[in-house]
């Protein structure tokens, strides 16, 4: 009973030290890059990727025995939750990383901002990649349900909602009406609350 009470103090002090390091990145460094620069360094967009890759890594260093250490389209779940969950992280995979390389490397990871992109998924979410990262997120979750998999949708959200309102002061700043006018057009996510 006791090393179960210390895999969960472990997973939820670890998710807090997660949403501190990510607020921290997020919310001051990248903030303050983007004021100061107009645009993020190799330094700071590394940095970025570094608390996403701690945050997609988060249930694979605390994992149970039968989590997987790898994506795999297997997991202890029904039936038909195992065909929700591979759908979901199939989307996902092709939503995040086909609209990443479509969009451009350098400008989905803050390295520069020539014009407003409206096309394509762009049309329907400003952030068709978070959205593809959350798919994937959901589609693990579903194939491995547990509650510390809830903890990582949970953190999810809220660590690219940071990351999502700090390039939009940023957008703001820059591109002005302009980006106004995509925020009225475009819903931050998917749909409008």
């Amino acid at each position: 009973m006791i090393d179960l009470n210390m895999h969960a103090v472990t997973i939820l002090l670890s998710a807090l030290l997660l949403l501190f390091a990510a607020y921290i990145v997020f919310r001051r460094v990248i903030r303050k890059i983007y004021l100061a620069r107009g645009h993020l360094t190799w330094l700071s967009s590394c940095l970025q990727l570094l608390v996403f890759a701690g945050l997609m890594g988060f249930p694979y260093f605390f994992n149970p025995p039968d989590w997987p250490w790898f994506w795999r389209l297997d997991g202890p779940a029904s039936s038909p939750l195992k065909e929700l969950g591979v759908a979901l992280i199939v989307l996902g995979f092709v939503l995040a990383f086909g609209t990443m390389f479509w969009f451009g490397l350098r400008r989905a990871f803050g390295l520069e901002a020539e014009a407003l992109i409206g096309i394509g998924l762009y049309r329907i979410t400003r952030n068709p990649q978070i959205l593809g990262g959350y798919l994937l997120v959901i589609g693990s979750s579903v194939q491995w349900p547990s509650w510390y998999a809830f903890v990582w949708i949970a953190l999810y959200g809220l660590i690219s909602h940071w990351m999502i309102i700090t390039e939009e002061e940023h957008l703001r700043a820059i591109f002005g009406e302009e980006y106004m006018r995509y925020c009225d057009q475009a819903p931050r996510y998917l749909f409008r609350i």
